[in-house]
């Protein structure tokens, strides 16, 4: 995740934004965003693959798929147990997004003037 927000006032360097841009690939899909909710919604923050499929109305190597992509970007965490694998978020990733594209207060103090 870049350091320094988009909107902060400095230019992004190539690396970060190639980084940045994966992560938001990995949000910028409907079945992700809603697996991404199942997730944090689902008891105890958490949620197996099983319990996935039925509410996407997709296929398992389909919700495996995108399972693997939101892992792969940092946005969620799995952990084996036994044959099931469950699956939650990664709270500061999601929180680094936010604050990335999230102005600074200064400038919406600015702007509010």
């Amino acid at each position: 995740m870049p350091a320094v927000s988009p909107l902060a006032g400095e230019p992004i360097k190539r690396a970060d934004a190639d980084e940045l841009a994966g992560v938001l690939k990995a949000f910028a899909d409907p079945a992700r965003l809603q697996l991404l909710s199942l997730i944090q919604s689902a008891p105890q923050g958490e949620a197996s693959a099983s319990d996935l499929i039925a509410p996407l109305n997709l296929s398992q190597p389909t919700v495996s798929h995108h399972l693997r992509i939101l892992t792969e970007a940092g946005l969620i965490e799995r952990e084996k147990r036994g044959v099931w694998t469950y699956y939650r978020l990664v709270p500061s990733a999601i929180a680094a997004i936010a604050d990335l594209l999230t102005p600074p207060r200064k400038r919406t103090t600015k702007s509010a003037r």
